[in-house]
């Protein structure tokens, strides 16, 4: 209850603003040039809906699923991290249906990632791989709590120091 006191007390704190980023443009069509990170996948049939289309939530899990992919990539686990008392935690998320894909579709995520005051907001799309449009954006904010409490989780600045300006 203290955490969640203090996290509301965070987000309506005076000063604290959610500013566009510059970092984050509007792609229509897959370039891997326009992201740090690029991650493939393919859907399974259960994650699609009776109308055969991927149902929404999966989208979700298809973004946090590249997060975590992207941390590998830098070294980082993210199970480690917990072990080490350091989570880090989606605070808001907002997501665009553009397209919809289905069963059996290879798609790409790109991430893109900027520092917001305490947060790490990460700007995501998901492109069909067969003709590279976007079927989704994401913006996902994060923050990281540290044995318990809520931090400006400085250990992020070091893993992406090669990524935030």
């Amino acid at each position: 209850m203290i955490f969640l006191s203090l996290y509301f007390l965070y987000l309506y704190a005076p000063g604290v603003s959610n500013p566009a980023p510059d970092v984050y443009l509007s792609y229509e069509i897959m370039n891997q040039e326009n992201y740090i990170f690029m991650h493939e996948m393919k859907v399974r049939d259960y994650e699609c809906d009776l109308q055969g289309i991927v149902n929404n939530a999966n989208y979700q899990h298809y973004m946090e699923h590249s997060r975590h992919e992207f941390l590998e990539t830098l070294g980082v686990n993210f199970g480690k991290l917990h072990d080490d008392g350091i989570d880090a935690m989606v605070s808001k998320i907002t997501i665009e249906y553009k397209l919809p894909l289905r069963s059996g579709d290879r798609f790409v995520i790109g991430i893109n990632l900027q520092r917001q005051g305490p947060r790490i907001v990460f700007y995501q799309d998901i492109f069909r791989k067969s003709d590279g449009k976007l079927c989704t954006r994401g913006v996902v904010e994060t923050i990281c709590v540290e044995n318990g409490r809520l931090t400006r989780g400085a250990i992020f600045d070091e893993i992406f120091k090669d990524y935030i300006h």
